[in-house]
């Protein structure tokens, strides 16, 4: 790599950025239009990013409930485990 390539950012790094974003778009709007906003965008990027392996629409077509499903189970591991981080700093998060 060139000294004077960009370092490559960390995963935690590209959250960051998004929820930044979101709290920067929460200044302008209600909480729940950037949810929204946010949860449509997820999923068309992620049909973006699964769609391109295939070269046939019938095949998508099948494989239609097998993507869903995976990025189901996805999101409900990543809701479970932020819920669970939320739960041990949740005197953190809330100061009285």
């Amino acid at each position: 790599m060139s000294e004077n390539a960009p370092a490559e950012k960390t995963f935690q790094e590209r959250c960051d950025e998004f929820i930044n974003l979101a709290n920067q778009q929460h200044a302008e709007t209600e909480v729940d239009n950037v949810n929204a906003a946010i949860l449509f965008s997820a999923s068309r990027f992620n049909v973006f990013t699964t769609v391109r392996q295939f070269d046939d629409v019938e095949k998508l077509k099948e494989e239609k409930q097998k993507i869903i499903d995976y990025f189901t189970q996805r999101y409900t591991d990543m809701m479970a485990q932020n819920i669970e981080e939320y739960i041990e700093r949740f005197d953190e998060y809330n100061p009285n």
